[in-house]
């Protein structure tokens, strides 16, 4: 008996998970599609991931409102209706 829950368990533990992979791959397809990454508009602790300067490597460590190098997803096309920046021009910046 307990072998056969044993191996239950653990199809059901496989089946989990490949369900989950797969939602969450079908999320990442949609939004490559209709986000684009927006620099320079995040407020502090509301950047979305890791900042172009490498002072941090995760969302909400953003220190200070619209810092040039911290990111957020936006609407594909409405970056620049915000005055953001995209990574090629925040990095243009900071070399100068």
């Amino acid at each position: 008996m307990n072998q056969r829950h044993l191996v239950s368990s653990a199809l059901a533990s496989v089946f989990a998970l490949g369900l989950v992979g797969q939602a969450a791959a079908q999320d990442m397809s949609k939004d490559k599609g209709a986000k684009e990454k927006c620099f320079g508009i995040a407020k502090a602790g509301a950047n979305d991931c890791a900042n172009l300067s490498g002072s941090h490597s995760c969302a909400g460590q953003s220190k200070a409102d619209m810092g040039m190098d911290e990111w957020k997803y936006v609407a594909k096309g409405t970056c620049k209706e915000m005055k953001g920046l995209s990574a090629e021009e925040v990095k243009a910046k900071m070399k100068k």
